[in-house]
């Protein structure tokens, strides 16, 4: 595996100045955001395929072990506050249970059985989009959860970072960061890391807009939870709906803080006809604008 093997450049690694080493693992990270390059239509064609299998009620699911596993933990758990995407809507299939996520759990990755065991547990069908993360992209546990679920007829998706794994065969969309040996051999933490996240932000971002979660720019969707954010919800009303910050701050209050609703509230919408409006238009904000302008 690329992602194994020792570089002969940084095998003095530690004998260099820390100024230079840290230039040496910039350069790495640099390549290793560059080289997910080629996988833009990959990504694309996954966020696509897994918008229109969510809909309105499937679930995202990610699955990994590690430090793979914990990248593609952080990528769904910013989803609830910046697109407040139900919680119920998202699941973790982590190698080792939760307690992995701040401690190594000796032997968990290499358990398929508890992979397919976390895919029955989770009730996975086929509505659900499964994300599977794994720097080798041979991790037993997350290889069981990609089969299981597709299995159970949800999509699968597989990143990694060695080309030919078996996740990218397994999956039905496969994303290669590969990004070849670390500055450290074999810390996956570094270039491969920096790799998953970056694919799982461009994925998970994609998936959001194809959801009609954004809009001119916008998160509309995003959850209202503390004064910074109120100040945001009432500059994106004020600004989408053409209103001031006192019109802008009332159609929020009416609306329950939901912005998306609080825009139509603003445009002259009851609270009631914006949440009709939204429901007949899959959420998509532009689109339910255009039906409220037309019958007004």
């Amino acid at each position: 595996m690329s992602t194994e093997t020792v570089d002969p450049r940084y095998l003095d690694l530690a004998d260099w100045p820390s100024a230079t080493a840290i230039e040496a693992m910039l350069e790495g990270q640099l390549a290793a955001v560059a080289a997910i390059k080629g996988q833009v239509g990959a990504i694309a064609a996954a966020a696509d395929a897994a918008a229109r299998r969510l809909g309105t009620t499937g679930r995202l699911i990610y699955a990994g072990a590690g430090t793979s596993g914990r990248v593609a933990v952080q990528d769904g758990v910013e989803l609830f506050p910046t697109y407040n995407w139900p919680r119920d809507r998202l699941a973790f299939l982590m190698a080792g249970g939760t307690a992995a996520l701040i401690e190594s759990v000796e032997g968990a990755e290499d358990d398929p059985l508890a992979g397919r065991a976390a895919v029955a547990d989770a009730a996975i069908g086929a509505s659900d989009v499964v994300i599977g993360v794994a720097a080798s992209g041979r991790t037993p546990y997350t290889l069981a959860v990609i089969d299981a679920a597709r299995e159970a007829g949800a999509l699968t998706i597989g990143v990694a970072n060695n080309a030919g794994a078996a996740l990218l065969t397994q999956a039905e969309h496969a994303l290669l960061a590969d990004t070849g040996s670390e500055v450290v051999a074999g810390s996956t933490r570094m270039k491969a890391g920096t790799a998953q996240k970056a694919v799982l932000n461009l994925l998970s971002t994609t998936i959001m807009l194809r959801l009609g979660l954004v809009h001119r720019g916008l998160m509309v969707n995003m959850r209202v939870s503390n004064r910074k954010l109120r100040a945001r919800a009432e500059r994106m009303v004020g600004a989408i709906a053409g209103v001031d910050g006192q019109a802008a701050a009332r159609a929020l209050d009416a609306a329950g803080e939901e912005i998306r609703q609080a825009v139509l509230v603003a445009l002259g919408a009851s609270a009631a006809e914006a949440t009709a409006l939204l429901a007949a238009h899959a959420g998509n904000l532009g689109a339910a604008m255009a039906a409220y302008r037309r019958s007004s």
